[in-house]
């Protein structure tokens, strides 16, 4: 019965996104005007965080940018600079330290100002069939990929309620939606950043913070260096 049923699931949904993208081939989607909003992207010291943060920038975005690695930060700032925009800045986060993310949030809310757009991008993998994965390297992937989205949340979602005005955004994965093998700390890490992502959605229409949006990205395979 259950197999009739999400079959039938499948296919109504299907048909749904299907008409749903045949009418914004025609009626183009109105794209959210991020022109003096603060975003904060984790990971933006190099692969997918790096380009999120030059094209936020580019869009006029007070930009960010979040990493462990700091010649990757540099980098990043420099190549946003060097196109002309100067409101970019950069700390040093390890985001899997939770007293870490508390503490450069408060920088940040001293230093730059209320976030309104967080862009939890930060992530790890480590590759390794399960039985031959460390504990110490699963336990850090879990720190990075769902833990700091806990913090990071717990740091900035307050301002954002407070000013009905803000967007949370969760990069998670394909790997997030269907087990992978040889990745199954990833791919259990990634399914509870988006569970945990569409709770805290339904937490804030619940209490009517209609201003507040939310956005769960799960990309396929990339080139990023993980």
């Amino acid at each position: 019965m259950n197999f009739y049923l999400e079959t039938l699931q499948f296919i109504v949904l299907f048909v749904y996104y299907f008409l749903e993208w045949l009418v914004f081939l025609v009626v183009p989607r109105r794209k959210k005007n991020v022109s003096g909003e603060i975003v904060l992207i984790t990971g933006a010291g190099s692969g997918l965080g790096r380009q999120l943060s030059l094209k936020f920038a580019r869009l006029g975005a007070i930009v960010v940018l979040w990493d462990i690695n700091e010649e990757g930060l540099k980098e990043t700032k420099q190549l946003i600079t060097e196109e002309g925009t100067a409101r970019v800045h950069y700390y040093i986060c390890d985001c899997s330290k939770r007293q870490d993310v508390y503490r450069v949030a408060d920088r940040v809310k001293k230093e730059v100002g209320d976030v309104t757009i967080l862009i939890n991008n930060a992530g790890i993998v480590t590759g390794k069939r399960f039985l031959d994965c460390p504990d110490s390297l699963m336990e850090k992937t879990l720190e990075v990929n769902i833990m700091a989205h806990f913090w990071t949340y717990k740091a900035f979602l307050p301002a954002m309620m407070a000013s009905n005005h803000g967007h949370l955004v969760c990069v998670s994965s394909m790997a997030g939606q269907t087990g992978i093998s040889y990745i199954a700390d990833y791919c259990a890490s990634k399914f509870a950043a988006i569970g945990f992502a569409e709770s805290v959605n339904l937490e804030i229409r619940d209490m009517g913070k209609t201003g507040v949006k939310t956005t769960i990205v799960c990309p396929s395979a990339m080139n990023t260096g993980l």
